[in-house]
C-alpha cells in the first residue's frame, strides 16, 4: 500500500508540473457594479454608413467588479468582457499583488463551439422516425466540421449531419473543457490571505462606432427675411458585439486621434451550426421543408385581402385650405454635454444608459433653432455640355453665433425637411464634415430641375478655347448660383472670382430668367 501510495504522489506531481493552473483556484467575478464607455469614430470612415455587421470604430471599457480571493495563487475570470476586447490593453487594478498572467478565452459555448472541441471524438446521435415515431441512438465519430456542415462516421459508413430528412439530435457526454459561456479574460494573481477586493478592469475593444445624425427643419419665411432653419442632432452609437452594457456612463469621442494600424481582432468562435446539403432526389422531388433548399416566403397579403369581408373602405382627397403645416423639431429630454479633450471634444450623456448587444442608441446631442442658411445652386463646369441639365444646390451658413450655430459640428448624415399644405416632406439627404467652430459649412441636399446649366464651345484656336455658359431660372424668385471653372483662364473675366484656387463665377440669377457668361481657356 506505500509503494502504491508513493506511486499516487510522484503521478500527481508530475500532472500538477505538466498542469501548472490546475493546481491554482478558479475564482469568477461579480458581474460589473459601475460599467464607462468612451466609443471612437471607425479611423477614416468619413462620411460613410456604420458597418451594420461589424462596426469599425472602437471603444474604452472601464469595468468594477468584485471579487472574493483565496489565500495562494487563483485564477480571476472576468466574464461578459465586449467579445472584440483586445487582451493586450487589459489593465486591473485592485489586487493585492498584481497581475502575473492574462489569458483571453475565445472559445465560445455554442452549436460551433461544441462541434469543433469533439472534433475526432465521439458523440451520441437520435433519429426519429417519421412514420413510426420510434427513436434510435447510435454512437458516431465526428471526422469534419462545424464549418459548411458536420461529417461524422457510424456503422453505416459517413454521414452529413441532418442530411437524411428525419430529425436529428446531437448529444455531447460534457461541457469540454475551455469554452465560454461568453467572451472571458481570465487573469493569474496571488493573495497572502482570502480577501474580497474590488477590481477595476479597463480594456481598448473593437466593434463598436458612433456618428451624428441631423435633422433641419426649415422654416416659413416672408419675402425679404432671411431663410433659416431649426437644426437637431442625434447622437448615434453602435454595439456590433453581443454583449450588453447596462446602466453605463456613455461618452463618444470626435476627431481622429492618433492610433497605430493593427491586424483585425480575433473575434471569439461560436453560433449556429451552418448546414449545407446537396439533395438525393431530382429537384422537383424535393420538399422545401427538409432543409435542402431555402424555403419560399408566401407573397405579402394585399390591402384588399387583409380587410375584413363585407368592410369597405372609402378615400377621399380634398385640397387643404390654410397655411403651411409646420414640422415641430424633436423634442430633447436629455442633451449629451460636450467637452474639451484636448485639440478633440467629448460629448458625455449626463444620465446612464444602456447598450444593448447588436444594437443602436440614440440621445439628443445639438439642438440648434433659428441657423440662417443661403440655398446656393452649384455647378462644375466641367460636368456639363450642349444638352441642358439640372443643377445641385447646397445648403450654406457659417458655424457662428451670429448665424445661430457657434458649436462644434461632428460628422454626420444630413436630413432636410421641408413644411408643405401636405405635412413636412423629406427634401433631401446630404453629409457634413467635421466643422468647428467659425468654419463655413455647407451641406448638399440634391438637385432641381427649374434651375438648369449648358456649357458650350464656341472657339477654339491652338492656345485657347472659347466657352458660353448659360443657367436658366424657372422658378418665380431669384436664386444664387456659382460655377466653378476648373481650368486656367485666358485673361480676366468679368463676374469670375478665384476661390480657393479655383476661377468660379457667382451670379444671381432673375426669376424666369437667364444669365450667361463667356470666358476662353488656355490650352497650352
Amino acid at each position: 500500500m506505500t509503494v502504491f501510495r508513493l506511486f499516487a504522489f510522484l503521478a500527481f506531481a508530475l500532472f500538477l508540473q505538466a498542469n501548472p493552473l490546475a493546481a491554482q483556484q478558479m475564482v469568477v467575478s461579480d458581474g460589473p457594479a459601475d460599467v464607462s464607455i468612451t466609443i471612437y469614430r471607425a479611423p477614416g470612415r468619413g462620411d460613410g454608413a456604420i458597418d451594420a455587421n461589424w462596426p469599425q470604430g472602437y471603444a474604452l471599457i472601464t469595468e468594477t467588479r468584485t471579487v472574493r480571493l483565496p489565500a495562494g495563487d487563483a485564477i480571476v475570470r472576468f466574464e461578459g468582457v465586449s467579445e472584440g476586447m483586445f487582451p493586450e490593453s487589459a489593465i486591473v487594478t485592485g489586487l493585492p499583488n498584481g497581475v502575473q498572467e492574462k489569458n483571453r478565452d475565445a472559445r465560445l459555448l455554442s452549436p460551433q463551439g461544441l462541434v469543433d472541441a469533439y472534433l475526432k471524438r465521439e458523440v451520441s446521435i437520435t433519429r426519429t422516425d417519421k412514420a413510426t415515431g420510434v427513436s434510435r441512438t447510435q454512437n458516431v465519430f465526428i471526422t469534419a466540421g462545424p464549418g459548411g456542415g458536420v461529417i461524422f462516421e457510424s456503422d453505416e459508413g459517413f454521414e452529413a449531419l441532418r442530411c437524411t430528412g428525419l430529425p436529428e439530435r446531437m448529444t455531447f457526454s460534457k461541457i469540454p473543457a475551455g469554452l465560454s459561456a461568453k467572451p472571458t479574460l481570465s487573469i493569474l494573481t496571488t493573495s497572502q490571505r482570502a480577501m474580497t477586493a474590488k477590481l477595476t478592469l479597463t480594456y481598448l475593444a473593437s466593434g463598436f462606432d458612433w456618428q451624428a445624425n441631423y435633422i433641419g427643419t426649415v422654416k416659413p419665411r416672408k419675402t425679404g427675411e432671411k431663410a433659416e432653419m431649426d437644426l437637431f442632432a442625434w447622437l448615434t452609437v453602435a454595439n456590433g458585439g453581443n454583449q450588453s452594457f447596462e446602466n453605463a456612463h456613455m461618452m463618444v469621442v470626435a476627431g481622429e486621434p492618433n492610433r497605430e494600424q493593427r491586424d483585425d481582432q480575433v473575434r471569439p468562435t461560436g453560433g449556429g451550426l451552418v448546414i449545407r446539403c446537396w439533395p438525393m432526389q431530382r429537384t422537383h422531388q424535393v420538399p422545401y421543408n427538409m432543409g435542402y433548399l431555402p424555403a419560399i416566403p408566401p407573397p405579402p397579403p394585399t390591402a384588399m385581402a387583409m380587410m375584413d369581408e363585407g368592410e369597405v373602405i372609402m378615400v377621399t382627397a380634398q385640397r387643404r385650405k390654410g397655411s403651411v403645416m409646420e414640422m415641430a423639431s424633436p423634442v430633447a429630454v436629455i442633451v449629451a454635454e460636450q467637452e474639451d479633450l484636448g485639440d478633440l471634444k467629448l460629448y458625455r450623456v449626463p444620465e446612464q444608459v444602456t447598450v444593448n448587444a447588436k444594437g443602436q442608441k440614440q440621445v439628443a446631442m445639438i439642438v440648434q433653432p433659428g441657423v440662417t442658411y443661403e440655398r446656393i445652386y452649384v455647378a462644375n463646369a466641367g460636368n456639363y455640355g450642349d444638352d441642358s441639365a439640372a443643377i445641385s444646390y447646397i445648403l450654406r451658413s457659417r458655424n457662428d453665433a451670429a448665424n445661430g450655430l457657434g458649436v462644434p459640428l461632428p460628422a454626420g448624415k444630413v436630413a432636410v425637411f421641408e413644411n408643405s399644405f401636405a405635412g413636412p416632406l423629406l427634401a433631401g439627404e446630404g453629409a457634413l464634415p467635421d466643422r468647428a467652430v467659425n468654419n463655413e459649412v455647407e451641406v448638399e441636399v440634391g438637385s432641381s430641375s427649374d434651375v438648369r446649366l449648358t456649357v458650350t464651345q464656341t472657339r477654339r484656336s491652338k492656345r485657347t478655347e472659347n466657352w458660353r455658359a448659360v443657367v436658366t431660372n424657372a422658378r418665380n424668385h431669384p436664386v444664387s448660383f456659382e460655377m466653378e471653372i476648373p481650368y486656367s483662364l485666358s485673361g480676366r473675366v468679368k463676374g469670375v472670382d478665384v476661390i480657393d484656387g479655383v476661377p468660379t463665377w457667382r451670379v444671381t440669377v432673375p426669376a424666369n430668367d437667364e444669365a450667361k457668361l463667356s470666358y476662353a481657356i488656355k490650352l497650352r
